[in-house]
């Protein structure tokens, strides 16, 4: 019997290939989708209208910020005027810098007055009083400069120093070393460290052969 009899009399024959159903398909894919899908239950339901006690939490932020702005304002207002007032004390300190200084030079002032008009109303002329008053006044205004600070600058016999002496001649001499002050012209004064006036001096050099 040929292959062809046995296969229409319902012989074995070749097997099949298994087709997929679609609806097995759908079933799987479905089933995926459902896995896939985030669970939505855990979810709290949005609700429209707020609750009494998120109202309440609500009023009380509320009620700090209000605070807080005020507390702002006043801080703000504070420190305009700690400005206002630090801006006019550093004005007045500039301005009167001198009251101290120029309220004892004021005594002084007041002595020299006194030698002056001593002078004009003696018949005499003594000039030994007119000297001494005269030197007791220039002791007292040595006396209050200092105090306030004032320093002379060292010149005579010290080596030259361009920082704080002026050289107005240079002058030949056997005595005093070379570039050394020879004689002073005018004396120098610093306030404290800060140089206000140059010393002007006479600088040695060696004589000339």
């Amino acid at each position: 019997m040929s292959e062809s009899s046995k296969t229409k009399e319902g012989g074995p024959g070749p097997a099949a290939e298994p087709s997929l159903r679609p609806a097995e398909a759908s079933d799987d894919t479905g089933a995926d989708i459902e896995a896939a899908r985030p669970d939505m239950g855990d979810e709290e339901p949005v609700s429209a209208q707020p609750t009494a006690e998120e109202i309440a939490r609500w009023q009380e932020r509320a009620a700090k910020a209000d605070e807080h702005w005020d507390r702002l304002l006043r801080l703000t207002a504070e420190f305009d005027n700690f400005r206002k007032r630090a801006q006019r004390e550093r004005q007045e300190a500039v301005q009167y810098a001198n009251e101290s200084l120029l309220a004892r030079l004021v005594t002084v002032l007041d002595h020299f007055e006194m030698a002056l008009a001593a002078i004009h109303q003696s018949s005499t002329g003594n000039l030994d009083s007119f000297r001494t008053g005269v030197q007791m006044i220039y002791s007292q205004l040595r006396q209050v400069l200092q105090e306030a600070g004032l320093e002379e600058v060292l010149a005579l016999g010290q080596p030259f120093d361009p920082q704080v002496h002026e050289a107005v001649q240079q002058q030949e001499s056997s005595d005093v070393p070379e570039d050394h002050v020879l004689s002073l012209v005018r004396k120098g004064y610093k306030l404290k460290s800060r140089l206000i006036r140059p010393a002007q001096v006479v600088v040695a050099r060696p004589p000339s052969a």
